[in-house]
């Protein structure tokens, strides 16, 4: 048997041995989350693996991205070459030629050469980015020391590519490998090595490639399950497990006397949640997309994240047992692993899940962790006690009373929706009935309508909250009371089709009821106006002399949450007679205005306000007239223009725009 064989053997043995140890370990975790069923349209599910796993798709949505793509695919190359070379250590002499046709043998020789050499140069930019670019998204690693993790795998990548080369270099100059002329970079190495004495250079620097190749490659097995690289082995299937449709993320509430709800420990989340915490990269994406990350907010959803794996890693022994979480997940931030302060800062705008190159859902988990403490602990900042029980007790935010939902309209008729007559439900939403500026807006979509001829109606007195930040700030049994009332008052009266200008509304009643079996058309205004001037029944006037230079912001529940991006810009471009300008973050990347996930209702008490730095970014384009088509933007832009006094700018709801251009016609 060949020298090497016996030790390789050995400890070959110990690495598989050590690496199957750690990677059970923890994956068997998973067990411990609640039952999910993830496995539904497997088609679909393959698609995200192939477009977002495979083909790298968000990674490379940023220029650094194309960096990682090269060690990837490489990775996964370079995966038959280790293989090869493993067989090797235990069968000397074993070579993939024997399976393969000599010209794919020899194509392979060559990409393995290439492909090592374009790794180093990959390791050497990476590293580079992190020692002197240092990016902000990475801030963390260098405060927490997570950095050496990074810097010890790179390491370990380089010396991996120039122990193969330097072996393969040897080999050919010491005449022992006879496809040489299909390896161009080992062959210009060794082109260097020939003139070096044979015996005391080249045996011995053989030898020590091979076993450093050998070492580096098994400790790397062993280092990997132990460290934040482990998505190397879950980042795929957590892609195939993904929630399809990131509007659908909310887990309906099930109420039960006795249970318990929302998430108090660890266990309590979804084994695919726990799945989520091992397939983190900590690119650290998700936090420079994150609003409140951004403004000097405590919350970090990358933070969020690892805490939730280092708080499982803690209390694995105690879980296994079957007994419950030691260590606290959320409280004090010297007792448990997440601070309950930072909890309340996300607006769930999703930017988070849209940037995570692997697919994580952030943003649902931090909505589980505010059900337990709002339903459990009633523990939730003093803001909401008051918007809580105004929406219980009165069915709207401002706790007004429910006959004031109709006065928008005193200036014109306000149809009841007839089963049977009427086409279109007008969902006014709360903003849309109550507050002042927002009624403006309805006006103006309800002078749209009639001056296109659409048979339209409205709910009235009967129309109650649709219960999107009741639900986003964790009191779930109140959204589900609301959402149960809404939903037979929509059968009773036969609803089929519905239209609101609130985004909000629109994605609570396109998605989250559809859990409580409404199946209707919901359309964003947006999209209305849009059909109605395609098909000839409203023909605005050009009032682009009137808005000037005009940039239209993104809702986030309107665009990340629903993929609803053109219909805005086509209405502004037939109103204005010109395509809309863009901010720097838009479409994808909008940054929130600050009003989701319910924080229209609380002060933000930490760094600065979201709204102010949206309007910042927006003012540094110099524009005249900034759009929305959300009445929370709305607010949030006003509120900001006043702060910066820039009262010089306007702010209208694209259906404002449009209005403008037909009052003539229907006054």
């Amino acid at each position: 048997m060949n020298t090497i064989q016996i030790p390789f053997a050995l400890l070959l043995t110990f690495a598989l041995a050590i690496f199957t140890w750690l990677a059970w370990s923890r994956l068997t975790l998973l067990s411990i989350g609640r039952a999910e069923n993830r496995f539904d349209r497997p088609l679909k599910r393959l698609k995200a693996v192939l477009l977002d796993a495979i083909g790298q798709r968000r990674v490379i949505s940023r220029p650094f991205g194309f960096n990682h793509l090269v060690i990837f695919w490489s990775f996964l190359l370079l995966g038959l070459a280790n293989g090869e070379f493993i067989v090797q250590g235990l069968f000397p002499g074993f070579s993939l030629g024997e399976f393969l046709p000599s010209q794919m043998h020899h194509a392979l020789l060559a990409c393995f050469d290439v492909v090592s050499l374009l790794v180093l140069l990959a390791v050497a930019t990476a590293t580079f980015r992190r020692t002197l670019i240092r990016p902000s998204c990475l801030e963390g690693d260098y405060v927490s020391g997570r950095s050496s993790d990074a810097f010890l795998i790179l390491g370990a990548i380089a010396v991996l590519m120039l122990a193969y080369l330097g072996l393969h270099a040897s080999e050919i100059a010491l005449g022992r490998e006879s496809s040489a002329g299909w390896m161009p970079v080992s062959n210009a190495l060794a082109g260097l090595l020939s003139t070096l004495p044979r015996t005391s250079f080249l045996e011995p620097l053989a030898s020590i490639c091979w076993w450093l190749h050998a070492l580096v490659l098994l400790a790397f097995l062993c280092y990997l399950p132990a460290s934040k690289h482990m998505h190397v082995l879950t980042a795929i299937p957590n892609c195939f497990f993904r929630t399809l449709g990131r509007a659908n993320t909310q887990k309906k509430g099930e109420f039960t006397p006795g249970a318990s709800y929302g998430v108090a420990a660890v266990n309590d989340f979804s084994w695919k949640d726990l799945l989520d915490s091992f397939a983190c990269t900590e690119c650290g994406r998700c936090q420079e997309a994150c609003p409140a990350r951004v403004t000097g907010k405590s919350l970090n959803p990358r933070q969020v994240i690892h805490a939730i794996k280092c708080n499982l890693m803690a209390n694995a022994d105690s879980l296994r047992l079957g007994g419950r979480p030691e260590l606290p997940l959320v409280g004090d931030p010297a007792e448990a692993t997440l601070d309950e302060k930072a909890i309340w800062g996300c607006t769930t705008c999703g930017a988070c899940m849209a940037a995570c190159p692997v697919c994580i859902e952030q943003m649902p988990k931090i909505v589980e962790l505010r059900r337990h403490l709002v339903q459990m602990k009633s523990s939730f900042p003093e803001e909401l006690l008051g918007f809580f029980e105004n929406v219980e007790n009165r069915a709207n935010p401002w706790g007004i009373a429910p006959g004031e939902r109709t006065k928008w309209a005193a200036n014109m008729e306000a149809r009841p929706y007839l089963q049977g007559e009427t086409e279109y439900l007008f969902y006014v939403g709360c903003a849309g009935a109550f507050d002042s500026r927002n009624k403006q807006v309805t006006s103006a979509v309800a002078r749209i309508l009639d001056a296109a001829g659409v048979s339209w109606g409205v709910l009235g007195r009967e129309e109650k909250c649709c219960g999107d930040s009741v639900r986003r700030l964790g009191n779930e049994y109140l959204f589900d009371q609301l959402a149960r009332e809404n939903v037979a008052l929509l059968r009773e009266r036969g609803v089929r089709k519905i239209v609101t200008h609130c985004p909000h509304c629109f994605s609570v009643l396109k998605n989250d009821y559809r859990q409580f079996g409404l199946e209707v058309e919901v359309i964003h205004h947006s999209e209305l106006i849009r059909d109605l001037i395609a098909q000839g029944r409203l023909q605005p006037e050009n009032i682009g002399d009137r808005t000037g230079a005009t940039f239209f912001h993104d809702s986030c529940y309107l665009g990340r949450h629903n993929d609803v991006y053109e219909a805005p810009r086509q209405v502004l471009a037939a109103a204005t007679g010109s395509v809309p300008m863009e901010m720097a973050r838009n479409l994808q990347n909008s940054f929130c205005c600050g009003a989701g996930g319910g924080r229209m209702w609380l002060e933000e008490h930490e760094g600065e306000r979201i709204n102010r730095e949206r309007v910042t970014e927006a003012l540094s384009s110099k524009p005249d007239t900034i759009c929305v088509s959300c009445p929370y933007c709305l607010t949030m832009f006003e509120d900001g223009l006043k702060d910066k006094e820039a009262t010089d700018v306007k702010v209208y709801d694209i259906a404002e725009v449009v209005a403008l251009g037909i009052r003539s016609a229907v006054q």
